[in-house]
């Protein structure tokens, strides 16, 4: 089984944190979907003949698409893959863009699971991290999916942003909670360098990120999750049992998938490869035959190192024997080894030779898999 990631790179504007490829423009919508169907054509055998499982429509925003593109891309997978009889097929969308007309249109396509865009129910956080909704257009968005019928949903939450406080932030999680939707993806604000963010922290016209407050929030979330007997299945999300993301899945999994449109990465179980993050060399790209993908060759170390980040994030944790059988005993000792100092922490726990973060350690999943890795 294997999946397909559709890059959308097109926003109404851009939110100052974001640092994925996309244009606040939709002047190239209609090129840009040729462009699409083209690589699809090129890449149809990367994926060698693997039933696809799961569609992702991310970006970017691709609810910017009309329900009449969505049909006309995932027809044109159909021609070139083998697409199971019921298959997962996420789209991203923004709260102001999810009118009930558009739901309805949506509602005759193939798509079934929604991925809302939230982020908080607050106006100032919204302002800060630039978004074009509000508070308000945020509830109504989820009210009107749940109420076309959706029952496969989710939103993003943010937490850690310098205007949003601890009561606040319980507020988040309560409306989310009252929604009873069945899945949560939510993660701690992170200025990444070189974004609009990152420049006006620096210029002191924005407040910077309270990493005290990011750790205080993500604990507040655990332990409300928990209440609601959510299960924290990867550290940034939280669903009901049989609403996992299956797409996601797959990533923490190690399975294979392709990724189409500008920047997107693919997958094949021994490298990886990416494209152009330029929509104009995308586009030309694709009329010159597909010269836009750079790739790497994984080595053992690298596939290993990959496991441990991947793995240990998840309810799944990492698994002794598949390391050894997979990665060899050298590698195997040097897991034992290194991971043996944070079970004594008590940031790990084993059983039957299953790794697994403790609540604890969820607070530093990035740093114990990184002192974990094997530099050959």
């Amino acid at each position: 089984m294997a999946g397909i990631y559709i890059h959308i790179p097109f926003c109404k504007q851009k939110c100052n944190y974001c640092n994925f490829y996309s244009l606040a423009s939709v002047k190239y919508r209609d090129v840009f979907v040729d462009a699409l169907l083209k690589e699809m054509e090129i890449q149809k055998d990367y994926l060698s003949g693997e039933h696809i499982e799961t569609v992702y429509f991310g970006g970017g925003t691709p609810s910017l698409l009309d329900a009449g593109e969505i049909d006309k891309i995932i027809e044109r997978l159909s021609k070139y893959h083998r697409i199971i009889s019921s298959p997962e097929v996420t789209i991203e969308a923004n709260p102001d863009d999810i009118s009930r007309q558009k739901i309805k249109e949506l509602l005759h396509t193939p798509v079934n699971r929604f991925s809302i865009g939230i982020q908080s129910f607050f106006d100032d956080d919204l302002n800060y991290l630039n978004r074009v909704h509000s508070g308000s257009e945020a509830e109504k968005s989820v009210i009107s999916v749940l109420d076309a019928g959706y029952k496969n949903v989710t939103i993003d939450l943010i937490y850690g942003i310098p205007t949003l406080t601890d009561d606040k932030w319980g507020k988040n999680i309560e409306k989310f909670l009252n929604f009873q939707i069945p899945h949560l993806s939510s993660y701690a604000l992170t200025v990444e360098p070189q974004t609009a963010l990152d420049v006006l922290i620096r210029k002191g016209k924005m407040e910077n990120v309270d990493e005290e407050k990011a750790v205080r929030h993500f604990k507040i979330l655990m332990d409300a999750m928990k209440n609601e007997n959510y299960i924290h299945y990867e550290i940034s999300n939280f669903a009901k049992e049989g609403f996992y993301s299956k797409h996601n899945t797959s990533y923490w999994q190690g399975k294979k998938y392709l990724g189409l449109g500008p920047s997107a990465h693919s997958f094949d179980g021994n490298s990886r490869r990416w494209n152009i993050a330029n929509l104009n060399k995308y586009i030309e790209g694709m009329k010159k035959g597909g010269k836009i993908v750079e790739q790497e060759i994984l080595t053992l170390e690298q596939k290993y190192n990959e496991y441990v980040m991947t793995s240990l994030r998840t309810v799944w944790g990492t698994d002794i024997k598949y390391i050894e059988d997979t990665f060899g005993k050298n590698i195997t000792s040097h897991y034992i080894k290194e991971i043996r100092k944070h079970i004594n922490a008590k940031n790990v726990i084993c059983n039957n030779g299953i790794y697994r973060l403790t609540k604890k350690g969820k607070l530093f999943a990035d740093a114990i898999a990184s002192d974990i890795f094997y530099i050959g």
